[in-house]
């Protein structure tokens, strides 16, 4: 089955919205689109939910289709199954492309902003179907409609094969594709519930960030969407297709299957694909990485190499991290840190960089400029802004330096109450972000600060998607960023805007290239 760039491009062009029709029955709703007469669930103050929307078929290894099912009334009351990865317990299949709607009401006329949430996991791992991402609680609070997406993802969305085999011309940038699909989807049908099409905003935290970079520079993705956040989460550079090529042998070498005949790749359980994600990276050592591609068809540039891709300039956007990055990923109690002291910090944080520095130099200049750090804060001081951090600040410098006046930047300081031996770590501003204080993988906690802090977060995001600027009540005035000011958000109890709050550490940072993983 081969599926030409057009069908990916019109193939929602036919799905556009019809009448909508509601009714309660047992708690019931049923919107009617084109797409199907989608039956979900009528929650607590009017919210109407439906989860497990289908938007597209996947055939293995190609471009996504566009499915439709006119007249027939479809359930939406379950999740979708998520992308096989190799971990959890939810239902997985490679059938997965499902969307999930939370509405305050499906009626047209209401015209309210969408907020589109891409899940984090790298391009591996992850999912919205947990209760983290669930959004009944934005959407009632800021009065939106919020969509959340699973696609493809590892090799069964990233896998780069079109070298080897012109079936599989699209491989690469599966993953891309899917999302592109959803967007078209969301595009020709969500006036039906209650959203306007023509004011969606995409957010992601982690790999959904890095996605919603990527989709900013492609060609495919242009007009679907309005607005943006990306929430710990960059793509300076795409992954190189030699290099690509490369990690594909490593990978079908690890499954016994010859470059010149991949039909084996078509006939194999799921099952057996996943379990060689084990593959040794060849470029970057560890499990081979999947990402998009600069494959010169779906992706014809770096989103944020040499520059900012200038088709995203005009896009408004959001750029965010936290101030503790390394603290969810590397355990502090792991190995890697109990024990640390001046002597071996330096050996100890090196494989964790992303930015090629003499460590025992760099742990030289973090002593003398935080002379009260002990050696476990500079190991995580040093590893955020060497690894996690460098991303979000070139990117931001990248629109300043092209005159994209509609960009703003945050950090997350807020501490958190629940697992303090993480400060602000990875995954912070999720719970923040959806009002899912008490969701399991929250760090949070539920208290009046956290509280207000997440009315900032939802207030400043749906203020973007409704208006193009992110003001929320209670939070101080957020200017653009702009060189060479660099303001940013301190999202913390209370907020404040500082002016290039990490200077000391960007420019020591700064003195060498950031080569993304992957690239």
């Amino acid at each position: 089955m081969q599926v030409s760039r057009r069908s990916v491009l019109a193939g929602g062009a036919a799905l556009a919205a019809v009448p909508l029709a509601v009714r309660a029955a047992s708690g019931e709703a049923v919107v009617a689109t084109r797409a199907g007469r989608f039956e979900g669930d009528r929650l607590g103050g009017g919210m109407l939910r439906f989860r497990g929307i289908r938007y597209g078929n996947a055939p293995r290894f190609r471009a996504p289709t566009a499915v439709a099912a006119p007249g027939a009334v479809v359930p939406a009351h379950e999740y979708g199954p998520i992308c096989p990865q190799g971990r959890g317990d939810q239902r997985a299949s490679e059938d997965c492309l499902f969307l999930n709607i939370w509405t305050p009401g499906a009626d047209p006329a209401a015209r309210r902003p969408v907020m589109l949430y891409i899940h984090g996991g790298a391009y591996s791992n992850g999912t919205v179907t947990v209760p983290l991402n669930d959004g009944a609680r934005l959407a009632a609070a800021e009065d939106v409609v919020v969509v959340t997406v699973n696609h493809r993802l590892n090799a069964l969305g990233y896998l780069y094969l079109a070298r080897f085999d012109p079936r599989f011309a699209d491989s690469g940038n599966l993953g891309q594709l899917d999302l592109i699909l959803a967007l078209q989807w969301v595009r020709d049908n969500i006036a039906a519930f209650g959203g306007d099409p023509r004011r969606v905003f995409v957010f992601g935290q982690s790999g959904g960030g890095a996605k919603i970079a990527t989709l900013m520079g492609m060609p495919a993705a242009r007009g679907l969407f309005h607005s943006a956040a990306t929430m710990s989460g960059q793509q300076v550079t795409a992954s190189g297709p030699l290099n690509a090529t490369k990690r594909a042998q490593a990978y079908l070498a690890r499954l016994g299957v010859r470059e010149g005949d991949l039909q084996p790749l078509l006939d194999m359980p799921v099952e057996k694909l996943v379990d060689a994600l084990d593959a040794t990276d060849p470029i970057l050592g560890g499990g081979v990485y999947f990402g998009p591609v600069l494959d010169m068809k779906w992706l014809t540039r770096h989103p944020f190499w040499p520059d900012a891709n200038p088709q995203g300039l005009a896009i408004p956007m959001i750029l965010g991290n936290t101030h503790d990055e390394t603290r969810a990923f590397i355990d502090p109690n792991s190995e890697k840190v109990r024990g640390l002291t001046w002597d071996n910090v330096a050996a100890r944080m090196a494989p964790e960089l992303r930015m090629d520095l003499l460590p025992e130099w760099v742990v030289a200049q973090y002593r003398a400029h935080f002379p009260a750090d002990t050696p476990e804060q500079l190991f995580y001081r040093a590893t955020t802004a060497g690894r996690s951090w460098p991303g979000q600040w070139l990117e931001a410098d990248a629109r300043a330096a092209a005159g994209a006046g509609a960009t703003w930047v945050y950090q997350v300081d807020f501490q958190s109450p629940t697992r303090p031996e993480r400060g602000a770590p990875h995954t912070m501003d999720i719970a923040l972000a959806f009002g899912t204080l008490d969701a399991p993988g929250s760090y949070t906690g539920t208290g009046p600060a956290a509280q207000k802090l997440s009315g900032q977060v939802m207030g400043a995001f749906a203020a973007l998607a409704r208006t193009g600027r992110p003001v929320a009540r209670g939070l101080p005035a957020w200017t653009p960023y702009a060189l060479p000011g660099r303001a940013t958000m301190l999202f913390d109890a209370p907020s404040r805007l500082a002016s290039d709050p990490r200077k000391w550490e960007r420019e020591l940072w700064s003195r060498v290239p950031y080569i993304q993983p992957g690239s």
